[in-house]
């Protein structure tokens, strides 16, 4: 039984980034089980951007959602910030999730009423906490930095959507999170703002020391990580230090040729 954490603390003692150790997700029971992260192991250190990429129904959205705390592993355990997510009540996730990790995936979940700058500073509103003036300083930088300040009164539906993929960095941003978990987050923009966001988040990890955890399947966009772990069927089957769009290219291109052939020779 797990233990109830009735709170998170305002400060952590350390910070570690995001671990996990173990982890196991299956999806079903007895025959029809599926397991969708079989046994990984990871540790993404503050300072680091990680890339995770895989074939079609590898496990890397499951794996994201599992060490963001969105779903529950079915054995293992994951920390972010040297927090045991398994060790918190539902309300005490909910706290570390808001104060601790942001978060960018492929809907960009704005709200219809309210304008880019409101939408950013959400995160602060959600909290219960009016923001402050360097919470609201930081909000116009990133809204500068993301090309959007000509459209700060704009409402989601006068965006195209590569705008409102970039609302949805600056607010997963503006709290200054310890892990930010990014999925796609270029899909729906254009080479030059691909360009911006991934300048962005690669200087949040080597200036603002955060962990970065990218879902992509977008070799150019890997190749501005640390780190690519390249996953098949649920497991780590390779991990890659820093290296270029052709590299990357190369090595997903061979797996996905080594999946078909198994397929074949069943």
């Amino acid at each position: 039984m797990n233990t109830t954490i009735a709170s998170v603390p305002t400060q952590p003692q350390r910070v570690s980034g995001v671990q996990a150790h173990d982890l196991v997700r299956r999806f079903g029971s007895g025959d029809s089980a599926v397991t969708a992260i079989d046994h990984v192991s990871l540790h993404v250190p503050p300072g680091e951007f990680t890339a995770i990429m895989g074939p079609s129904g590898s496990g890397k959205s499951t794996l994201m959602h599992t060490l963001a705390g969105l779903d529950r592993p079915t054995s293992g355990h994951v920390e972010i910030d040297g927090i045991d997510l398994g060790t918190l009540n539902d309300d005490a996730l909910t706290r570390l999730r808001r104060d601790r990790v942001g978060f960018v995936f492929q809907s960009f979940n704005l709200l219809p009423t309210l304008d880019v700058r409101e939408n950013v500073l959400l995160p602060f509103l959600l909290a219960g906490k009016r923001p402050s003036g360097e919470d609201s300083a930081r909000a116009d930088q990133l809204i500068a930095r993301l090309g959007l300040s000509e459209r700060v009164r704009h409402r989601p539906a006068q965006l195209s959507g590569g705008q409102q993929q970039r609302v949805a960095i600056a607010r997963a941003l503006v709290t200054r999170p310890a892990v930010v978990f990014a999925d796609e987050p270029t899909g729906a923009l254009d080479s030059r703002s691909s360009r911006e966001v991934l300048d962005l988040l690669r200087s949040m990890a080597d200036d603002q020391r955060q962990s970065i955890v990218m879902v992509t399947h977008d070799a150019l966009a890997a190749s501005r990580a640390d780190r690519v772990i390249i996953l098949q069927d649920g497991r780590i089957v390779q991990q890659l230090p820093r290296t270029s769009a052709a590299e990357i290219s190369r090595v997903m291109l061979a797996l996905e040729a080594e999946g078909v052939d198994a397929e074949v020779a069943r």
